[in-house]
């Protein structure tokens, strides 16, 4: 009977290992794809902007270009019926500068038509490149689960086949939860750093335009305004890096870094929002102040997320040899976490987390009730 199981043990290991290879080759090939897209679309992103400046160009040009025309036809008309004042010579030069007025305002016209008619397309294959690039993100997130699984978890086929269902569902809930980290924080400085960063190019080449025309005033207005937006990207990019890890945790502590963070969680959120700490505020080992800084942010996330609570009490007591932390909300509680519609990560992570200092998670909860979150974690001194 053992060795079955080790044959079979075998066989699975040899599946998993051409599974994996077979993964990572696809992998490869998605991420080829969407760096081919990515490429195309700046290269289309920087021709639209080219196409964009030559359509305002041609415009101001047949714009000009009409005036000059209508001007040279009011001019072969006046010609025209003064015949006695004009000679035949100045009748055909109205006439023919007419007519290259004319030329040049038909050739202007078809080459605007054609430049929006261009822009218009490079607009829509810019909008399928994105798209195919969203998709092959969600791929790519989807694979690297898959393989952090794979790798991971059924790495040794033997223990993982005898580790309980929900240490292997924490397990792939994790790695989700870390590559979903991932794109969230890639969004965030897709959508906001890297496009306010884009628009301040853009608006100081255009600062830099009008300086050159003279227009001192106008360069001012336009440079007031790009100090705006570079202060705006600014704290974008702070907000990015404390949602990382917090700095004021290394340079000021748990307790001012706990605060700040409860009070912009109930601005944000609009739920009355407090910090209580008792005891002697001293510096904690730096591990053991970023997992009490993540439980607690986890705790008021799953509060924010699902207890529908306005008031919520956040209590740090420091001991002689402990911390322990209260987290409680007013909102609608729940009976049991098998009934809760809450998701179990959040409270399986946390327990995770306390684990790996040897601490301990007690959870109090009923329908209409509210949520008591207490948690204790030693201090060696």
């Amino acid at each position: 009977m053992t060795t079955t199981n080790a044959l079979d043990f075998t066989r699975l290991d040899s599946v998993l290992k051409k599974t994996i290879h077979a993964v990572e080759g696809s992998k490869e090939q998605i991420f080829d794809i969407a760096e081919s897209a990515r490429i195309e679309s700046e290269e289309i992103r920087d021709e639209l902007e080219s196409i964009k400046r030559e359509v305002r160009e041609i415009v101001d040009q047949t714009d000009e270009l009409e005036h000059k025309f209508k001007s040279s036809r009011q001019r072969l008309v006046e010609v025209s019926r003064n015949f006695q004042r004009y000679g035949e010579e100045d009748i055909k030069k109205s006439y023919e500068l007419a007519s290259q007025i004319q030329v040049a305002l038909s050739l202007s016209r078809e080459k605007e038509a054609n430049l929006r008619n261009r822009r218009d397309e490079l607009e829509r294959r810019l909008k399928g490149l994105a798209e195919t690039l969203e998709k092959a993100d969600n791929l790519m997130t989807q694979i690297s689960v898959v393989l952090g699984f794979l790798t991971g978890d059924l790495g040794n086929l033997t223990s993982a086949m005898e580790t309980a269902q929900q240490r292997q569902m924490l397990a792939l809930q994790v790695i989700q939860a870390q590559e979903e980290e991932r794109k969230r924080v890639a969004r965030d400085i897709h959508d906001g750093p890297a496009q306010s960063m884009a628009n301040i190019v853009i608006r100081s080449e255009i600062a830099d335009r009008i300086l050159a025309q003279g227009r001192v005033d106008d360069a001012r207005a336009e440079l007031k305004e790009l100090k705006v937006t570079v202060r705006n990207t600014l704290a974008e990019v702070r907000k990015i890096i404390f949602d990382l890890r917090p700095m004021a945790l290394d340079d000021l502590g748990i307790v001012p870094t706990l605060r700040k963070y409860v009070e912009d969680f109930g601005q944000r959120h609009q739920i009355a929002s407090e910090l209580v700490t008792l005891g002697t505020d001293e510096r904690l080992p730096t591990t053991v102040e970023v997992v009490i800084f993540r439980l607690i942010q986890e705790a008021l996330n799953n509060a924010a997320k699902h207890s529908k609570a306005s008031q919520i009490q956040v209590k740090l007591e420091f001991l002689k040899d402990q911390v322990t932390v209260l987290v409680k909300d007013n909102g609608v509680g729940f009976d049991s976490l098998e009934k809760t519609e809450q998701p179990q990560f959040g409270i399986m992570g946390m327990k995770e987390r306390i684990n790996l200092l040897d601490g301990k998670l007690d959870l109090q909860s009923a329908k209409g009730q509210g949520t008591r979150i207490v948690f204790t974690i030693p201090i060696e001194r």
